[in-house]
This record gives structure tokens, sequence and C-alpha cells, in this order.
């Protein structure tokens, strides 16, 4: 995968810069301790420049689009959003997006390293369609506003976000800078993106650190997203994977009709359950290797990813991966190849 350049005006401390997703990014600004509470108790800001932006056009669009994913985007209103999956015929995960209805043109936002696939997988689909997939590329930026005081940031900036609803867009404009602004899913709280030309970004970056927010590097982005129990495609969701798997119901519409891998998703809907659940796990001091593990020769749980969480107790260790079902059904507790692991619900309850 290639990389993505480091944006130009972010100024990081020398040696806090690293590969984060594909991106050449900020991993820290100094204290990723102290960065992660910004995101849980006050507010953040970061680049997001391993986020990428495919544009879908055409008088086709809607009807093409809705055919292709496992939501329902053929109702969604102007300049709002749902989370998709796109399936291959046997209902396994090829990537995940968030698709928002911009009125001309479908917005869909995913990872940068997914892009190009997506738009591949998804023009084999386009025989008579008038539709046209376009990459934003480096027209426009992504920077991100998260904590439970975002909103209070944004004000003071001059950018209205109050009374947004999860996923909803809004244009939006601070002293001379025009952007759109994001409110992130439920799973999300407290998290915003703001979409704008590169030449207004680091104008904006400011503007954003004047109004409170504290800059923010990967490092404790990651451990954000463990905590909140947000999977990212290719290291916790995979293409063996199938959807009810991954938990991520809010992706799923079972009342929409056809889409590519519907067969399968509905077949297990009628059947139940799958037998694996994506969960979180809480470790001792050891912690597993990120893989499969079998106990008595069947498959028991894998590891996905791992972070290590300053609490007020102390520093825990926590992850994500995939637990059967049966195996939990004496207890949370499980041995991975002597390493005792809790299987717990998402989010983590930490302090």
């Amino acid at each position: 995968m290639a990389q993505i350049a480091l944006h130009p005006w972010l100024h990081v401390p020398e040696g806090r810069t690293g590969t984060y997703n594909g991106a050449q990014t900020a991993l820290s600004f100094g204290d990723p301790t102290a960065e992660l509470a910004a995101l849980r108790t006050g507010c953040g800001v970061f680049a997001l420049g391993w986020r990428g932006r495919i544009n879908v056009s055409g008088k086709d669009r809607v009807r093409w689009l809705h055919n292709m994913v496992t939501n329902n985007v053929r109702d969604l209103p102007v300049n709002r959003g749902n989370y998709n999956l796109v399936l291959n015929a046997q209902g396994r995960i090829l990537g995940d997006m968030y698709i928002y209805n911009r009125g001309e043109s479908f917005a869909l936002e995913t990872d940068a390293g997914q892009v190009q696939t997506l738009i591949n997988a998804m023009k084999r689909f386009i025989i008579m369609d008038k539709v046209e997939l376009v990459e934003i590329g480096a027209d426009s930026v992504s920077v991100g506003v998260c904590g439970p005081k975002a909103e209070a940031v944004l004000a003071a900036a001059g950018i209205g976000a109050s009374d947004m609803q999860p996923l909803e867009v809004r244009d939006v404009g601070a002293d001379d800078v025009a952007a759109t602004l994001i409110r992130g899913p439920e799973q999300k709280p407290g998290w915003f993106e703001l979409w704008l030309d590169p030449n207004k970004a680091q104008e904006l970056w400011n503007l954003l650190q004047k109004s409170g927010a504290k800059p923010v590097g990967a490092q404790a982005l990651e451990m954000w997203r463990v905590l909140q129990g947000i999977p990212n495609y290719g290291q916790d969701i995979r293409d063996r994977d199938l959807p009810q798997e991954t938990e991520q119901t809010q992706a799923l519409n079972f009342t929409k009709g056809c889409y590519i891998g519907q067969e399968i998703v509905e077949r297990i809907r009628s059947r139940g359950q799958v037998h694996r659940k994506f969960t979180g796990f809480v470790f001792g001091d050891r912690v597993p290797a990120l893989r499969k593990y079998e106990s008595e020769g069947r498959a028991l749980a894998e590891i996905t990813s791992i972070a290590k969480v300053p609490t007020t107790a102390g520093p825990k260790n926590i992850g994500l991966g995939y637990v059967r079902r049966e195996a939990i059904a004496a207890g949370p507790k499980i041995a991975l190849d002597g390493v005792e692991a809790t299987v717990v619900d998402l989010p983590f309850e930490i302090q």
C-alpha cells in the first residue's frame, strides 16, 4: 500500500511521526496519555490523512448504489448518511464505508487504502448505468475533532454544530474557511469531521487550537478506537468475515431488497446467529499475540487489536477480536495458550 504524505501543516515534534493505517502522520504531539484524556474528557483535534473519499454521480447513482451496499441509501435524506458494507456474492466483506447523500451526488468515506479496491470492485457492476465514481484525492483534506467538549470548541471557532444528528452533514464557515462538517455515528460519541480545501487546513488547525482543542496523534486515536470497540477494515474486519460476525448491525438493512451478498446475510438472520462474534478482551500483565487460538482442536478465539491504555487504577491491556459463542457459555474467562482473557461487551467501561 502506498503511503500517504504527512500534511505540511502538522507541526509535530521530531521523531513523533510514523505510519498509521498506511498514512504518514503524527503519532504523538509529546504525551499520548494526555492526548487520550483530551479525547475522553475534553477536546482533541487531529488530521485524518488515512481517510479517503469517493464521489458517486450520474442519473442512475441512487438505484445502482442502493443495489451495491448493505444499507438503505435510496431513502437517505439529503445531507444525511449511514454506515455500509460492500460484500461479495458469498457474503464476505470487501470493504466498509460511510455514505452521505449530498443531493446531486453521494460522498463515500472510507480508509484511503480501501478507495481504489472499492472503486475497482464496484465498477465491475456498472453495465449500462449512468454512474461515475471519482476519487477525491488531494483536492480535499479531513480534520477531526473529538471529545465531550468538541461542540463547544467548534462554537468558539465560529462553527455551528448544535443540534446535529449522528451522520448529519452541514456546510459551515469560520472566518474565511469554508468546510463540510459531519457529525460522527453513535458509535463515535463526540466525533466531528471537517472536509475542506488543503490550502485552508493550516488556518482551521490554528483556529481550533486557539478555541481549546488539543492536538492529538495516532497513538491516542488508536487507544480511543479500541476503547470504543470500533473495528478497522483490514485489521479487525477482513474479506473472510461475515457481516453478522462483526456485530456491526448498524450497517445492515433487512427490508431494502436485493444487493450483492444479500442471500447469505438473510440466511444467517433466519437461522438465528453465527458461531462467533466480535467482542472486547481484557488481559492481565501478559498479552496474547495477534492470531487465532484453538482449544481441544476447535476454534476458540482470534485477537485482532491490542492496546495498553491508561486508567485511574494504572495501565490496562485490552483488545478486540472474535470469540466462539459457546466458548463463553460457562463464563467470560478463557485461556489463550496460557494467557487469561476476560471477554467483555463493547465499548469498554474503563475510567
